[in-house]
């Protein structure tokens, strides 16, 4: 459930074929439940009609149960029984309420609903309606999906209810409203002047929506009518883990128009975004399934471009994963900080390192023997920092991320939602993991940009998308930079990854004023890492993930690498 569908026209309603049998085509007002498989009364694999008595049935559902299910929901759906669709489904209460609301809130009239072809329990089916508001009127069509469960209880089959069913772009508790939108219409515009549009920009939709929340009002336009998800009250996207409201925006996701009756008069706001460096943000990422990327400009925390090859959720700003080894900057600072390791001073790294109860060890179990720290980060050297962990307060990596990074305080105010980071104060074994990206530590490209940014200024500037100069907005400060011996062997770690580490091969002919780390963090349940690229080169600092992609250097690293060039 949950698919995004691109809303479409479809020819007249016809039946469907599901499974060699001719399907139910709901159509008409006051249209009657037909079940015409098999040209018959329902009846399961068996043969078994529904007048048999019969136990509980348990067990996968049939075919019958699945579209006779689906049949009885979407007929009772379209005809404006609510009582009977809601019935159908295994949260009646939910159901009840948003299915009212489609006809009552969002004024969508003469519904017509299609089965498509079955694929197991889910039923697949098109919504043709119109909504009409006050005179206005407008043609609405639009794919979605149900799933067909069986109830535990009694075996019954129902409809698995997700508000999802109802349309695409619902999350649970959202609904549909259609009138004055809330906010009026924007035209965002890149660092030039030009007009930003999620039709030249694929990545930009939930950006462009982001901006209307924001800055709608304050922009000056006047709302149109628009048929519009309304999202539930203080419910943050189920991929990040929240980034609070003290001053910077809520985690959310905005609110979508999917359909204007009339247009309203857009306001204008201007942000920092290259069209240059945008356009070759989209075409990386495009190349890799479930990659993200950002790049920001270290001298004033100007956001370049970001993107995301998928167009849904806004991972680039708002994802909370864990970071793994590109985590090692802020790690690596911290050592040299406590005076627990030196670039150049002989530093250990073992093929293994216990602590906590468990036992650590480095990418194919190498091992170092006489090698310098910088040697260890270069390699990405795991048990080189486990091998510290003994000497740390538990909170040590929580501060510095907090007092040198500005990660982790939830007062990041970039112009739209963002998550800023997280480094929670753990213990043990899980304080050694967060030592290197894993435990509870978790971060999103912009994070990850921004802490390369600030190895290579030595003091932290919080990103941003819109001018604080616009709307008068406090951007977050660290507490203290980075001490200048500090800095400047982190950058010396950071050039020589680049230049003779895991990030070399990426980073080929960039320098020689640049810096770069890879990671790759292990996730339960996935058989690749995630891969993880951070780099600066000149006045450009630029992170990447590529989800389930394997090691950084060899996924997130060309996308990374393609941008600091691009901006060159």
């Amino acid at each position: 459930m949950g698919n995004r569908r691109r809303a479409a026209e479809r020819g007249k309603t016809k039946p469907a074929v599901i499974g060699g049998m001719i399907a139910v085509v709901v159509g008409g007002a006051g249209f009657g439940v037909y079940t015409l498989y098999d040209g018959g009364a329902a009846a399961d694999d068996k043969g078994s009609t529904a007048s048999d008595a019969k136990p509980v049935k348990s067990g996968p559902l049939s075919a019958t149960e699945v579209k006779s299910t689906a049949t009885a929901f979407l007929t009772a759906w379209q005809g404006g029984d609510v009582t009977t669709a809601a019935a159908a489904t295994n949260d009646t209460t939910a159901a009840r309420t948003l299915l009212t609301g489609y006809g009552k809130e969002a004024y969508i009239k003469d519904v017509t609903l299609t089965a498509g072809q079955r694929s197991g329990d889910s039923v697949p089916f098109s919504v043709k309606g119109t909504v009409s508001y006050k005179g206005m009127t407008k043609a609405l069509a639009y794919e979605s999906e149900l799933t067909v469960v069986r109830r535990a209880k009694d075996g019954k089959p129902l409809v698995d209810w997700h508000s999802a069913v109802v349309h695409p772009d619902l999350e649970d508790g959202d609904k549909l409203v259609t009138g004055e939108a809330g906010t009026p219409p924007v035209k965002a515009l890149d660092r030039d002047g030009a007009e930003l549009t999620a039709a030249k920009y694929a990545s930009l939709g939930t950006v462009l929506d982001g901006l209307r929340e924001k800055y709608g009002k304050k922009a000056g336009g006047k709302a149109g009518i628009e048929l519009r998800v309304i999202r539930a009250e203080s419910k943050g996207s189920e991929e990040s883990s929240g980034s609070g409201d003290s001053g910077s925006e809520s985690d959310k996701n905005p609110d979508k128009t999917l359909l204007e009756l009339s247009k309203g008069t857009p306001g204008t706001v201007r942000t920092t975004l290259s069209p240059g460096l945008q356009a070759a943000a989209e075409q990386q990422v495009a190349k890799k399934a479930k990659s993200s990327a950002v790049v920001i400009k270290p001298s004033t925390g100007e956001i370049l471009a970001v993107a995301n090859s998928g167009h849904g959720f806004n991972t680039a700003f708002q994802g909370s994963l864990a970071p793994g080894s590109t985590m090692k900057v802020i790690t690596a600072s911290l050592l040299i900080d406590k005076g627990l390791a030196s670039a150049n001073k002989e530093h250990p790294c073992p093929k293994f390192q216990p602590y906590g109860g468990w036992k650590f060890q480095n990418d194919d179990k190498f091992e170092i023997k006489g090698g310098t720290f910088k040697a260890s980060f270069a390699r990405s050297c795991n048990t080189a920092f486990i091998s510290q962990a003994e000497k740390l307060n538990d909170d040590d990596l929580t501060k510095q991320a907090q007092e040198v990074f500005g990660l982790g305080l939830d007062n990041w105010s970039i112009g739209v939602s963002s998550f800023d980071g997280s480094v929670p104060v753990q213990s043990q074994a899980q304080m050694a993991a967060s030592l290197i990206g894993q435990g509870g530590v978790r971060m999103n490209p912009l994070n990850m940009a921004s802490v390369v940014a600030t190895a290579k200024e030595g003091t932290f500037r919080q990103p941003y998308l819109v001018s604080p100069s616009v709307d008068d907005r406090t951007l977050a400060k660290a507490s203290r930079s980075l001490s200048a011996s500090t800095q400047a062997q982190l950058k010396e770690l950071l050039q020589y990854t680049a230049a003779a580490g895991t990030a070399a091969e990426a980073m080929a002919g960039l320098g020689p004023d640049f810096g770069a780390k890879t990671g790759s963090a292990e996730v339960d349940g996935q058989k690749k890492p995630n891969g993880w690229f951070t780099a600066w080169k000149g006045d450009l600092a630029a992170a990447g993930v590529v989800q389930q992609g394997g090691h950084g250097g060899e996924t997130a690293g060309p996308i990374v690498a393609a941008l600091l060039k691009a901006g060159s």
